[in-house]
């Protein structure tokens, strides 16, 4: 069962041939995608999407880089969005110290809200993080600290100790293209060492292309080629991956039911 755990359907990327996109995905066998939630101000898109389209879910949250234009959000606005039908998850948040495009503080600030949401509401928490290990890592074992919750490291990419933490903290993990690019080997070591039950594929779409596609708009259609990857990378048949990646999303978004 062909699964993207995360894309981006309400991007402008998107605009002109959305339901083809959509329909495309289907075509190539995608049963479930998880439209994610970047910001508040594009979230009744978001879930607009998901109640128009019975494969597809949706989340609630706000990007690191839109952290500055919601400095003051609380857990209480998340868990009231996150009461909606068809809201799976809390995210995407985080920390990008590569871009900057939000002070380190409020994105941090914004970070825990997210994951009080998370923690609230038993929903599974997507992060994002980008050259930020080691203040990643100083919250999520805090915050474990005052009390547990589900995370998926989205699209991970980040350093092996990090992946070690998280995964120690009970993390999810998700796979994406970056795992079929060529100077990627880095990625693909992190990845030999997940938790084999709790891995994932996504697309993280328009972005991040795989290979053969790299390089254009990037489309649910493509996520079986990252799936395909996995399966190499991890030695298992394609048949393993699509299994062992299947039932990890299950258990991570379990207010999906798994369809028969």
């Amino acid at each position: 069962m062909l699964i993207d755990s995360h894309v981006n359907l309400h991007a402008p990327q998107f605009d002109e041939d959305r339901d083809a996109v959509i329909a495309r995905a289907r075509d190539a066998g995608v049963r479930l995608m998880v439209e994610i939630s970047d910001r508040l101000t594009t979230f009744e898109a978001t879930h607009g999407l998901a109640m128009a389209h019975d494969d597809i879910w949706c989340t609630v949250g706000v990007h690191p880089h839109e952290a500055k234009d919601t400095p003051d959000l609380t857990a209480a606005t998340l868990i009231a969005l996150a009461q909606r039908p068809k809201v799976v998850g809390i995210g995407e948040c985080g920390l990008d110290f590569h871009y900057d495009l939000s002070p380190r503080e409020t994105q941090a600030a914004v970070f825990r809200q997210h994951v009080a949401a998370a923690r609230e509401t038993g929903l599974p928490l997507v992060i994002h993080t980008r050259e930020a290990d080691e203040v990643m890592a100083a919250i999520l074992k805090e915050e474990h600290a005052a009390g547990p919750f589900r995370m998926l490291m989205h699209c991970y990419t980040s350093g092996a100790e990090l992946a070690r933490l998280a995964a120690e903290l009970g993390a999810w993990f998700s796979v994406s293209g970056i795992a079929t690019f060529k100077a990627a080997e880095d990625v693909r070591a992190v990845i030999r060492d997940m938790p084999a039950d709790r891995i994932v594929v996504e697309t993280d779409c328009p972005y991040l292309a795989p290979v053969p596609h790299r390089g254009r708009r990037n489309e649910p259609a493509y996520v079986g080629h990252v799936l395909d990857k996995l399966a190499e990378i991890r030695g298992w048949s394609p048949e393993e991956a699509d299994r062992i990646t299947t039932d990890a999303f299950f258990a991570l978004f379990d207010r999906i039911a798994r369809p028969q």
